[in-house]
């Protein structure tokens, strides 16, 4: 069973439109300041508590005059929308079968209709852009979702990796019972497991009543059920369950856990755990290569980014890896090693790169 004891599987980026800088703390709410520094505005929030105790991982998006948030946690889910000038809710809409997203809604200009994309628990959504309406939902999705839906080609794809899959199952609710029921007594309390573990553990009591039962465990399994690890492209001009209808092409093979596709030069790049990285057509699926191994063979929590016929990779330990793109297989221009993690994406603008690791930030 997958165990994990890092803070958020992702991290928060500001968002600007050139005006303003607004800023998410799943711990406090927005904050929104001018170049110059000066607070125009906050938004505070109750703290986003989500299954796992991972915190926030989510950034805010700025489309037009509003800002997108996702606000999916482990109760009392939703999308909210604010806008930018004031900081006052422009509409907030619930999402009650969400538990797990740390990904960022997208703008996607869906044929005529503007509209938010957002993953979720299993399914990945379209809302309208004025009103919050939910507009279509393909179902089937991951089940924990810390990638971000990206857009190319007129397609929109999303993809990813969770536990509680073929290749990372749940076990039984006996067998687990047998590994952590310690004092014998048919359901197992937090004090079972060691201090550093209960937080994560805490995601497993579906009902909230302070410890994991047979109940909870049917739940969980009952998602796993209903969740597939997959990559999709997603034809525009859907309304209602797409799900059979606008789904152009899939992948099961290569799927990141945390890092979002990359969609560049009419392909689309992915990059898995352990430094293995995948690119297809975007139009029709067809892989130009598939899960071949970077030299950086780490986990991954960075997205890929591109530029100037350039595909740049940072792995969670500090290694940059810089390839060619395009071509029948990956090939590598310059590898550089920055000595301490990398959480966060490379971002290239104008003729720079900026990349921000535990400690420092740097401009290339």
């Amino acid at each position: 069973m997958y165990h994990s004891t890092e803070s958020s599987p992702a991290t928060a980026t500001p968002a600007t439109d050139g005006k303003h800088v607004v800023s998410y703390f799943g711990s406090f709410g927005l904050i929104c300041h001018d170049f110059k520094g000066k607070e125009l505005w906050r938004h505070p929030l109750p703290v986003a508590l989500s299954g796992g105790g991972f915190g926030s991982g989510t950034s805010p998006a700025l489309v037009r005059n509003f800002v997108i948030l996702n606000r999916d946690q482990d109760q009392n889910s939703s999308l909210l929308v604010v806008d930018v000038a004031t900081g006052k809710t422009v509409w907030e809409t619930p999402r009650s079968d969400a538990t797990g997203c740390f990904g960022t809604p997208i703008f996607w200009k869906n044929g005529k209709a503007d509209e938010i994309v957002m993953p979720g628990t299993v399914q990945l959504k379209g809302y309208d852009l004025k009103t919050g309406q939910e507009r279509w939902v393909v179902d089937g999705m991951v089940g924990f979702a810390c990638t971000t839906p990206v857009t190319g080609d007129g397609l929109l794809f999303f993809g990813g990796w969770s536990p509680g899959q073929s290749d990372s199952p749940w076990p039984s609710w006996e067998v687990y019972l047998e590994q952590h029921d310690k004092n014998h007594d048919g359901e197992i309390t937090f004090d079972e497991f060691e201090p550093a573990s209960r937080e994560f553990i805490r995601g497993l009591d579906r009902d909230h009543d302070g410890k994991i039962t047979k109940k909870d465990w049917d739940m969980i399994k009952e998602r796993a059920v209903r969740a597939k690890n997959v990559l999709v492209a997603v034809k525009p001009g859907g309304h209602g369950d797409i799900t059979q209808t606008h789904v152009a092409w899939s992948a099961t093979r290569g799927l990141p856990y945390v890092p979002s596709p990359l969609f560049y030069q009419d392909r689309l790049y992915i990059i898995k755990d352990g430094g293995m990285i995948s690119c297809f057509d975007a139009r029709t699926g067809t892989p130009f290569y598939s899960q071949e191994r970077l030299e950086a063979a780490d986990k991954y929590y960075s997205s890929p980014v591109a530029a100037d016929g350039r595909i740049y990779v940072a792995s969670l330990s500090g290694k940059l890896t810089v390839l060619k793109a395009g071509g029948d297989r990956p090939e590598t221009l310059h590898q550089a090693n920055f000595g301490e993690r990398i959480f966060a994406t490379p971002a290239p603008v104008g003729r720079n790169l900026y990349l921000r690791t535990v400690s420092k930030l740097y401009a290339f």
